[in-house]
Parts: structure tokens; C-alpha cells; sequence
């Protein structure tokens, strides 16, 4: 995932440098973590690759890798109202070694010329269980004062095409999406999205729109804000197996010294967002404290069986001194003093300069 200084990004199974996108293909049982493999390179042009976002096609088994591909800072497209970003993916199809060459999505959507600015994610999204792919995604407007709105752009023809979702209304950023079932089994896709301050954005995505959420538990943001992960997961009462009820597992870092500096990365938990009536009934427990000290930017996984890993920017006296990931289940979270240990990637990651 992205920082502000966009020179370091973290996502699931990706990790971008400055000058290339590389990624881990998983683990090997007897050495941990492989080693990252390059798949984007920087432009000798200037153009650098950042944000990256995978979303898995089940149906063909082909991983997509969308990243941004831009050339100015953040900053100078908002000031210029100039769009330098460009979207792109690869693709890899279970069993193949290669990953496939870039696709190019920029010039099929005539939408990109409205913003200043977008980016992806960062992180992960979504294949629903109709086969909707879901990428989360942001834009800044092209207002005196650009203005970013949290969208997505989705795919129901198994990643052949894709086009964009309308727009949060309420000012958000970074953000990512998970499904979750009403009281009447109808499928809705959850949003959870950074802001600047105050709190998170959060809402729903149904056959009509966007619905901001103003009845859950709100999320003090930090200041400026922060990136988040939120997962969806089967619930862990009763019958699992025949339960099409979703829990929600968020992470975010918890607290800021005063220096602004993020401190203390950790896992909320909601096990009954929507009540048997439909509404919805987002309360979230306190947070269980994952990583103490300096920490950034995560991703949440559901691996299976209650068991959860998170990839997160951490360190002793930075949270960008490197790249961890940690694996621990359901029920360590509801033991919230039980102290949990991180699982390094065994030097898959340099330190993040």
C-alpha cells in the first residue's frame, strides 16, 4: 500500500519500491516467505508504478494486479488540475510462471479526464459472490479546491471489461470494500474510507447507490488520516458451514504521538452488522492491539478455520522501517491480552527508504 510520500506501497501479496512493482507468490513451507519477483519496472520516462491492487477471478483462476502508473506527485496534479495517473493490470493465471503484459484500461473510460488526480485502493478487492470484481478506488475533483471521492470500478464479465461506480458523496479517500448479507440474504457490498480527520466514511453499495452509514460506531480518524483494511469473514458461531452471515474484522493504527507519528496497529471486530429485521447494526468492539509502537498502511486476509494474516509497515522507531506480516485466528482476538507474535517476512522486504 501507499504513503503520502509515495515511495513505499504494501498490499496482500505485492510489495512496490520506488522504480518497480514486485510481487511474493506465497509461502514455501520450508523457507517461508519466496523471494519478491519483479513485474513492473520503471519508465525510463519518468513513469513509476504505485498502488498496487489484486482481485482474483475465481471462475478462470487468474490473479489481476491493477497499479497506477504516473509520472508527477500528487501534489503538482492537484495544483495543475493535470490527470498523470494511469490505470493498468496484469494478470497471471493459476500455475503459470509469467505474468501476462500490461492492459491498459485509461483510455476506454472517458471518465479519467473529470479528476485532477486517482488512485486505486491500495490493497485488495473483491470478486462478490454474483462474480462482480470490485477495485476500490478514489478521485479528486477538478474544483478550485480538488476535493477526493471514495468510487470503485467493477467488472461482471470476469475482468474482460471494466467501468466505474458512482462517487461517495462525503468527502473520502483511500478505502476498501468487503460483502455482507441484509436480514432479507440480499448481498451489499460495505465501504470503509479514509477522511482527513474526524471520522472514517463509512457505507453501503446496493443495485441503486452509495448510502453513507450513520447509524455503526464511528471510527475516529487520525490526523490527516490514515489507510485502513476491512474483511468480511463466515461467522464463527453455530453452523459456519451452512451461514451465509458475515462478520467484519477492520485494522487501523490506534493512536498518534505528537508528532503525528502512528502508533499502535489494531484489529476491530463487529459480529452482528446487519440485524434480522435488515437494518443495520454496525458496532464495533475496541481495538486488540496487533502491533505495539510505529506502525502504517495493512491488509487483512481470511486464510480459513478462523485464522487470519495481516500484512502492515512497522518498525522500531519508524513505521516505514519495513514490511511484516502476521497470522492469528478469532480466537486470539477475543483474548485481547494475549500477546501475539509478528511473523517477519524473512528479509523478503529490504528496509523502506
Amino acid at each position: 500500500m501507499l504513503s503520502e510520500g509515495g515511495d513505499r506501497v504494501e498490499a496482500s501479496i505485492t510489495s512496490t519500491r520506488t522504480n518497480s512493482s514486485s510481487l511474493t507468490d506465497g509461502l514455501n513451507s520450508k523457507k517461508g516467505w519466496l523471494k519478491p519477483k519483479e513485474v513492473v519496472r520503471k519508465c525510463t520516462c519518468g513513469y513509476r508504478p504505485m498502488d498496487p491492487c489484486v482481485v482474483y477471478e475465481k471462475k478462470t483462476e487468474t490473479l489481476f494486479l491493477f497499479f497506477v502508473y504516473v509520472n508527477e506527485t500528487e501534489s503538482w496534479q492537484l495544483e495543475h488540475h493535470q490527470n498523470k495517473a494511469r490505470l493498468r493490470y496484469i494478470t497471471k493465471k493459476k500455475n503459470e510462471k509469467k505474468w501476462s503484459k500490461f492492459t491498459e484500461v485509461t483510455d476506454l473510460l472517458p471518465v479519467f479526464k473529470n479528476w485532477s488526480t486517482f488512485a486505486i485502493g491500495p490493497g485488495h478487492g473483491i470478486q462478490t459472490k454474483s462474480g462482480r470484481m470490485i477495485v476500490p478506488a478514489y478521485a479528486f475533483t477538478k474544483d478550485k479546491e480538488p476535493i477526493p471521492h471514495s468510487f470503485c470500478f467493477y467488472s461482471d464479465d470476469l475482468g474482460n471489461t471494466w467501468k466505474c461506480e458512482e462517487m461517495l458523496s462525503e468527502t473520502s479517500m483511500e478505502c476498501e470494500m468487503t460483502e455482507i448479507f441484509d436480514g432479507n440474504r440480499d448481498r451489499l457490498i460495505y465501504c470503509n474510507a479514509r477522511t482527513s480527520g474526524g471520522h472514517r466514511v463509512q457505507a453501503t453499495i446496493d443495485k441503486s447507490d452509495f448510502h453513507t452509514l450513520t447509524t455503526v460506531t464511528p471510527f475516529d480518524e487520525l490526523h490527516k488520516g490514515c489507510q485502513g483494511s476491512v474483511i468480511s469473514f463466515p461467522t464463527q458461531s453455530g453452523n459456519v458451514k451452512n451461514s451465509q452471515e458475515k462478520w467484519l474484522l477492520f485494522s487501523h493504527p490506534t493512536k498518534q504521538n505528537s508528532h503525528w507519528e502512528r502508533l499502535d496497529l489494531g484489529v476491530f471486530l463487529s459480529t452482528s452488522p446487519v440485524r434480522s429485521s435488515g437494518e443495520f447494526n454496525l458496532e464495533w468492539s475496541q481495538p486488540w492491539v496487533i502491533n505495539p509502537g510505529p506502525s502504517g498502511y495493512s491488509d487483512l486476509t481470511y486464510i480459513e478455520d478462523g485464522w487470519f494474516a495481516c500484512l502492515m509497515e512497522c518498525g522500531e522507531k519508524s513505521p516505514t522501517d519495513e514490511i511484516a506480516c502476521i497470522v492469528f485466528s478469532y480466537k486470539e482476538i477475543l483474548n485481547l491480552t494475549k500477546k501475539v507474535q509478528i511473523r517477519k517476512l524473512c528479509g523478503c522486504f529490504a528496509p523502506i527508504r
